[in-house]
């Protein structure tokens, strides 16, 4: 007979869809819904260019930002027209495509913000 405490559950259709991460239902998930972080006053934002993975293309990434989805939003849209290049925006950074530290060292201390890197 089976032991019944270390059943699991493997697969279900009454919960609809579950995280991959935590293994609840993605309506009851607790990873998905990151909290939003206010913006603070004083950002220190850390710069550093990327190519390990992207197949030989460099990246110029934006790392240590608050966890805000519109402000990493309209940051990456701003940042992207200022530099005429692509990119997008992660969980807390931004990536823009090829080697931008000069315009967004530029460009974010002129904003009032501290850069690293």
């Amino acid at each position: 007979m089976a032991d019944d405490r270390r059943a699991r559950t493997v697969y279900s259709t009454a919960n609809g869809p579950v995280c991959p991460v935590c293994g609840w239902p993605k309506s009851a998930c607790r990873c998905s819904t990151r909290l939003e972080q206010a913006v603070p006053e004083k950002i220190v934002a850390k710069l550093r260019v990327e190519k390990a993975g992207r197949g030989g293309k460099t990246v110029t990434v934006v790392d240590g930002l608050p966890r805000n989805a519109s402000f990493l939003k309209t940051l990456a849209a701003d940042l992207k027209r200022l530099c005429g290049t692509g990119g997008a925006a992660g969980e807390s950074s931004v990536e823009l495509q090829g080697d931008q530290r000069d315009n967004l060292r530029a460009h974010l201390s002129s904003r009032g913000w501290t850069i690293k890197g």
